[in-house]
């Protein structure tokens, strides 16, 4: 468990960073799914955080590669 420095110790379960301080993690406000709601986060529910967290956890974050489109 992660907690943001920038936005008020919000709760980010099921951490994974990537370039630095970018992430991907779970969100407990699943309603603000699909709308703008971090400084370049990709927020995902937490069931959906925690099999990501447990396949980089189990595999090794070098043999995965995450391709994010819009």
């Amino acid at each position: 468990m992660h907690y943001s420095s920038l936005f008020n110790d919000a709760p980010m379960p099921f951490t994974i960073f990537f370039h630095g301080h970018y992430a991907i993690h779970g969100t407990y406000e699943v309603k603000k799914l699909g709308r703008p709601a971090s400084a370049g986060c990709i927020r995902l529910h937490p069931d959906n955080a925690r099999f990501l967290f447990d396949l980089v956890k189990e595999r090794g974050p070098t043999s995965l590669q995450v391709v994010l489109e819009s």
